[in-house]
């Protein structure tokens, strides 16, 4: 029977009569396994569910905390923005096993690298120290912003391959790459609270457009080439863009922060390239607003 429905759907595909997202789901309903922060007007807590929608693992943060990181090991990374503030790793037992507390005020950013350091993006002053597994920085860029208050002057980092850093700056609305020395090679603004920015393999960036209620994937030049607004899928209530993951198909897994909107709309989605919404999630009940969500083995 499923031969013979992917022989089908793969007739149809080549006479135009369906998307590559659909034949995706062609051998039943798209699952994600998540994990996720909820985070506004509900407690601040992390979330793991199994693709049935099966709650396998809870626990409180150490403080404010909205962005994680999924390591291979299974293992979360997340940065705490309370006193004292900076990076912890946990195992699924609820372990710590790594802990790195910073001086500054805040942190509510970090990435662990290849190499096993942690990218810790700190605010006030507002810089991303590299940390060695042993605690000992190894070293910092200073960061640029606008913002004289600390809580909004920077959130996702991610190292990209060519050794620069990608930061997405909130409160000024930009996206900037760093050179290792500080200095700004290349940036987007206008996009006000972005939180998150993923470089991609052509060389353009796909932006998260936040409260703007859009993604966007700019090139070097600064020209918009593909754009999902609120109007592409009315029915998502799309009011804040908070995360963004590629997924292995190529697809793109979206966070939205329900904050202010609670009740009404998906939590997340998945989105093709041509913005056909192949999934969602939506679970009024149980959850109120999430703000980095993850598909994990992606």
């Amino acid at each position: 029977m499923c031969a013979r429905s992917c022989v089908l759907m793969l007739l149809a595909l080549v006479f135009g009569q369906v998307s590559p997202a659909q034949l995706v789901a062609a051998d039943g309903p798209v699952k994600h396994r998540l994990m996720f922060f909820e985070y506004g007007s509900a407690p601040n807590r992390f979330v793991e569910l199994d693709a049935d929608g099966k709650l396998t693992r809870e626990f409180k943060p150490l403080s404010i905390a909205v962005i994680f990181q999924v390591l291979p090991n299974g293992n979360v990374l997340y940065a705490y923005g309370g006193k004292p503030t900076g990076v912890v790793e946990v195992n699924p037992q609820g372990e710590t096993v790594w802990n790195y507390v910073s001086l500054c005020p805040q942190v509510l950013g970090s990435e662990r690298l290849k190499n096993g350091n942690t990218l810790v993006a700190e605010q006030g002053p507002c810089q991303v120290v590299e940390v060695d597994p042993q605690g000992k920085v190894v070293h910092t860029t200073k960061l640029k912003t606008d913002q004289e208050g600390y809580h909004l002057q920077v959130r996702n980092v991610h190292k990209l391959d060519n050794g620069h850093l990608l930061a997405a700056h909130e409160g000024d609305g930009a996206i900037r790459e760093y050179a290792a020395d500080g200095t700004v090679v290349w940036e987007y603004t206008g996009v006000e609270n972005t939180g998150e920015a993923l470089r991609l393999p052509n060389g353009n960036t796909l932006i998260a457009g936040a409260t703007q209620k859009r993604l966007i994937e700019v090139t070097p030049q600064k020209e918009i080439v593909w754009e999902f607004k609120a109007s592409d899928a009315p029915e998502l209530n799309l009011t804040w863009v908070s995360s963004l993951q590629i997924l292995k198909n190529g697809h793109y897994l979206v966070g939205n922060f329900l904050r202010g909107q609670e009740g009404n709309g998906a939590h997340a989605f998945e989105v093709t390239r041509d913005k056909k919404v192949v999934w969602t999630f939506t679970d009024h009940d149980r959850f109120k607003s999430l703000t980095t969500v993850r598909a994990v083995g992606e």
